[in-house]
């Protein structure tokens, strides 16, 4: 069992959409880490999910670090209030932004979101695969908000370009309760990551 889960990163949207259980979700998981004592590395914003999840942290008395590339400082209306055992670390790209996140995080939780977090989950994903680290990574299905990802994932499986011990990879919560527990659980596979030969 894991028992070193301090830092969790948190990919998650930059707008909030259009479904009221999106942001409910990140304002449960903000305040579940604080409760926790578990730190929040995040994207930066304090706009949209990302807002809401890092305010949330902060109103319940938890350290949260975003981690923003200096040209969306504007454009994600960066968190520039934190302080304190809070923190905003600028950083010159995208690239650095997701090895900064992975290096300061102890596992990964996304929640519902676009692009952006499609690709910071699927990247870090793909970094287990290859063993570049070995942190639980949870999907949040937040009112079926995995269901496409997982689709996708299982069509890979299915036409031949994955194969099927890539599940192993990561876990699925089904509501923001079950998060916290799946990450602290979570088994690291069998020498650090999945065998692909």
């Amino acid at each position: 069992m894991r028992s070193d889960i301090r830092a969790v990163a948190v990919f998650c949207g930059a707008n909030t959409g259009v479904r009221p259980a999106h942001k409910a979700a990140a304002v449960a998981l903000g305040t579940a880490l604080a409760k926790a004592g578990i730190r929040l590395v995040y994207g930066g914003g304090r706009v949209g999910l990302m807002g809401a999840l890092a305010n949330a942290t902060l109103a319940a008395g938890g350290a949260v670090t975003g981690v923003i590339p200096d040209f969306l400082r504007k454009w994600e209306v960066a968190n520039e209030d934190l302080s304190g055992p809070s923190e905003l670390e600028v950083v010159a790209s995208m690239h650095e932004r997701k090895q900064r996140m992975c290096e300061l995080a102890d596992g990964f939780v996304m929640l519902p979101g676009g692009l952006g977090t499609l690709d910071e989950t699927i990247e870090i994903i793909t970094w287990r695969q290859l063993k570049l680290h070995d942190k639980p990574v949870v999907l949040c299905d937040v009112d079926g908000s995995a269901a496409p990802l997982l689709a996708l994932i299982e069509a890979a499986i299915a036409d031949g370009f994955a194969r099927s011990e890539v599940r192993r990879l990561y876990r699925v919560a089904r509501k923001v309760e079950e998060v916290i527990g799946l990450l602290e659980h979570a088994q690291a596979a069998q020498g650090g990551a999945i065998r692909l030969a």
